[in-house]
């Protein structure tokens, strides 16, 4: 049984198979990063001060560290995943399509890997003598 109209069979529309995948992904991802935002805030909240020293030694953790970097990878594949859908339902030409698509992930990635970079080298820096 075909649910797809004649039209759509014709042309070749409808389904491309990770839709499905995708929201799941979208959900996961905003579900996982409830737990790490409240942890962050609280966190914070908790400090003495928010000044330089007190927060780079609260990176500096081993837990706070790690939470951190869990943090970004989550917050970044989270907004990868919502601007790719932006994009693909609102950019009809496929070459600026593909160019925004390639463009945001090059940032996503860019920006991801240099707040890991940075939580790590305070993270490593601060075990070292």
């Amino acid at each position: 049984m075909n649910l797809r109209s004649p039209l759509g069979r014709v042309l070749g529309l409808g389904s491309a198979k990770d839709g499905a995948a995708r929201w799941s992904a979208e959900r996961a991802s905003s579900v996982a990063l409830v737990p790490l935002t409240l942890w962050l805030l609280v966190a914070l909240l908790r400090l003495p001060s928010l000044d330089y020293a007190t927060l780079r030694a609260f990176v500096a953790a081993p837990v706070h560290g790690l939470l951190l970097v869990l943090l970004i990878a989550v917050s970044a594949h989270h907004s990868d995943l919502g601007t790719t859908v932006i994009v693909e339902d609102y950019v009809h030409e496929k070459g600026w399509k593909l160019l925004l698509l390639l463009a945001l992930r090059f940032a996503y990635v860019l920006i991801a890997g240099a707040a890991i970079l940075a939580v790590l080298r305070i993270d490593l820096g601060s075990a070292m003598p």
